[in-house]
């Protein structure tokens, strides 16, 4: 929370108007005897922080008087913080912390799940939200939560309070959902619907390129002389064998017949290595599809799996349009990222600008890091370089001129979609 400086007359005008006890008791849906710390400290946190300030001691005797005094410990960290808001001298992480110690407000981050804002909370995730709030009042209710050590910063208080929310997030409910289980599932198919819609603009942008581009022939007599040197390096069993059927997702038994379907899927591979061929953890590294030892593969997988839309669009681009001998060092590709602007579209056939995908060059603000996206390609090259996708030099072949853009077309093409006749 920034800070900002205020001047007596604002503070004078804020406080102004009092929360009254009674608007605490509506917005928690429960009477004065029945509020929460919980509740108070959310309907505090609703005004400004002068505004609540001014309200506490209306608001302390209402409550002692209903027969519901909740503690000096938690009026008294109310006033810390709301003076501290008021000063502009807290942060979100107080705020948070002080809320999560009235021992009914849920921790921001339990195992893998973030709770957002209320207000971007979907259906599911504000349904379990509730539900854990009502755990924690049960449990508070029950003497396991002790709000006054959770406002001290007790530690010994502070995990048992985190372990009674990951005990829940774990346990089934009466009808068999694990709340964590659901929650992480929305997330990740809300990730992957992302992660469509951008396959689905970058896509557009590549046909958009390719079009402009015109006819790339397939070179069969160096796709041959590729694919047999890829059967090779793969029965081998030495690297880069191991890494190639794992971005792949096959293994070395069941490559492809045909050189084209065999080239392609290798290349898509490179480009966006298979999640399911990362293999499963084996001691201290990675299982492979045949029980290889690939910690290295893994890391070399990931390395891939950093380069984004933005970086296979502006390199893909510079490569097409340029055509065989087009330069493909890692230094050059960093030099297409850094050079690329989406919005430098070709006009239609009505002459106007060809459409904008949608690539926020925003979203790159700050210094362009060379050094560091150089860094990121020198794996690639080395990739394609035993593609046959570029030569000893670093300059694209025809194989590459041709293959590399259906590999990733074949990358940002429809799920299950038939790679059709590339």
């Amino acid at each position: 929370m920034s800070r900002a400086p205020r001047t007596g007359r604002n503070r004078r005008t804020l406080r102004g108007v009092k929360l009254a006890p009674h608007c605490v008791a509506e917005r928690a849906g429960r009477p004065l005897n029945a509020l929460t710390r919980r509740d108070a400290a959310l309907a505090l946190l609703k005004v400004p922080a002068a505004d609540a300030l001014a309200s506490l001691p209306g608001l302390r005797r209402a409550l002692l008087a209903a027969g519901n005094p909740l503690s000096a410990v938690f009026w008294s960290s109310a006033e810390d913080i709301l003076r501290k808001i008021d000063d502009g001298d807290a942060t979100v992480g107080d705020v948070r912390t002080w809320l999560e110690a009235t021992g009914t407000e849920p921790k921001g981050m339990i195992g893998l799940h973030v709770w957002g804002d209320q207000s971007e909370r979907s259906q599911l995730a504000a349904e379990m939200h509730t539900r854990l709030v009502s755990y924690l009042e049960e449990r508070l209710a029950a003497g396991e939560i002790d709000p006054d050590l959770l406002a001290t910063g007790d530690r010994a208080a502070c995990r048992s309070y985190v372990a009674l929310q990951e005990r829940w997030m774990t346990s089934p409910l009466p009808d068999g959902r694990v709340p964590m289980d659901v929650l992480l599932e929305e997330k990740d198919e809300e990730q992957f619907a992302g992660w469509e819609a951008a396959d689905a603009e970058a896509l557009r942008a590549l046909e958009a390129l390719l079009d402009r581009v015109g006819d790339r022939p397939v070179p069969r007599p160096e796709l041959r002389r590729a694919a047999a040197r890829l059967r090779e390096a793969v029965a081998g069993r030495g690297w880069p064998g191991p890494l190639l059927i794992a971005c792949g997702s096959m293994t070395a038994d069941d490559l492809p017949a045909d050189d084209q379907e065999l080239w392609l899927r290798l290349a898509a591979g490179v480009a966006s290595p298979a999640g399911d061929a990362w293999g499963e953890p084996a001691g201290d590294g990675w299982a492979g599809p045949a029980g290889e030892d690939l910690d290295e593969t893994g890391e070399a997988v990931a390395a891939l799996s950093a380069i984004d839309h933005f970086d296979w669009l502006a390199v893909i681009t510079a490569l097409a349009e340029g055509g065989p001998g087009t330069p493909a060092a890692a230094a050059d590709l960093a030099s297409y990222v850094r050079d690329y602007d989406p919005e430098d579209g070709e006009p239609d056939d009505d002459g106007e600008e060809a459409e904008d995908y949608g690539f926020d060059l925003d979203d790159a603000v700050g210094e362009f890091d060379e050094v560091g996206m150089e860094g990121m390609f020198l794996l690639l090259v080395t990739l394609w370089r035993i593609l046959g996708a570029i030569d000893d030099d670093e300059r694209l072949t025809p194989l590459g001129w041709w293959g590399l853009p259906e590999a990733i077309r074949r990358v940002w093409a429809p799920s299950g979609a038939p790679p059709g006749d590339l």
